[in-house]
């Protein structure tokens, strides 16, 4: 059964999605290598905001119930609130307008979630392993945003701009590092952003997918951390999650036709593995590429003759 929410939300990913491919389709087309599925970066951050947007406008049982006991007004508004800036954010990606507005005040919306909801809950179960996962992708998610925003800032903040790309740079290469050690300590969990599903049974060789997947973040992380190749390694992890999106949690929503519940799960899925793949090529087009900096060295340095 297809729930009117989820339809909306299937309607929502798929418009924005065919939008998005479609006006950036000459960067897409120019682009070589790696650039073809960096250049989609932004797209994929739109197209799960779309996804999530009409969850929050589903009503009193849902999302408003994460909202903090403290906060003023009526916890409606702030679930509606939160749908329609997601709405605007998805908009503003897709048809390339306010983009430096749009992504600053998301990758701000998605730290506030991180310091109202996610850090005060991992305070209460800092024992618990999901506590610090469901933190680390929200974080992860402010910094792609952040990301997107620092190549906006670059001509009139400078330095606004290195600090939100070092923060982002940062935050998915701990989030990176972690998740991918949690696929080796729970290898029976699903391969991705390492949450409580566990791996299907029609998945063939599903502990293979785990710890190949862990060792791709942990070696993403490392390469990150040691700034070798670190557009190429924001780009593996992007890249790795596209893949899981398309070949593991797809296949999910799909075969989940049966259950209202199942097919809300899978879209979250969907949605949260491309936001990481979004966060993560996000990062990897704010990153110079290899030769940029041997172009740099090569004006200061100067060679003998």
């Amino acid at each position: 059964m297809l729930s009117s929410t989820n339809l909306w939300m299937c309607f929502a990913g798929l418009i924005y999605l065919v939008a998005g491919v479609f006006i950036f389709r000459k960067e897409i087309s120019a682009a070589r290598g790696w650039d073809k599925l960096i250049a989609l970066g932004c797209v994929f951050i739109a197209v799960p905001l779309a996804v999530f947007a009409p969850e929050h406008f589903r009503g009193p049982e849902f999302v408003q119930n994460m909202v903090p006991a403290w906060m003023p007004g009526p916890h409606w508004f702030w679930a509606y609130f939160v749908g329609c800036a997601l709405l605007a954010a998805a908009t503003s990606l897709t048809v390339r307008k306010f983009v430096r507005l749009s992504s600053t005040l998301l990758g701000l919306m998605f730290f506030l979630f991180v310091c109202l909801i996610y850090l005060p809950s991992l305070l209460r179960h800092s024992t618990s392993r999901f506590a610090w996962i469901y933190l680390l992708r929200d974080l992860s998610f402010a910094a792609g945003a952040w990301a997107l925003a620092g190549v906006q800032w670059r001509a009139a903040s400078p330095q606004l701009s290195k600090g939100m790309i070092l923060f982002a740079r940062i935050v998915i290469t701990i989030a990176a590092i972690f998740y991918g050690v949690q696929h080796f300590l729970h290898p029976q969990f699903a391969a991705g952003v390492p949450l409580e599903l566990i791996t299907p049974s029609w998945v063939p060789f599903p502990r293979v997918w785990v710890y190949l997947t862990g060792a791709i973040l942990v070696a993403s992380g490392i390469g990150l951390i040691l700034n070798k190749t670190c557009r190429i390694a924001a780009a593996s992890i992007g890249a790795l999650m596209t893949f899981l999106t398309l070949f593991l949690y797809v296949p999910i929503l799909i075969l989940a036709h049966g259950s209202s519940a199942g097919i809300n799960e899978g879209l979250n899925y969907v949605a949260d593995t491309l936001l990481y793949a979004g966060a993560a090529l996000a990062l990897a087009s704010a990153l110079p590429r290899d030769r940029d900096r041997v172009e740099k060295l090569s004006v200061h340095v100067p060679f003998a003759r």
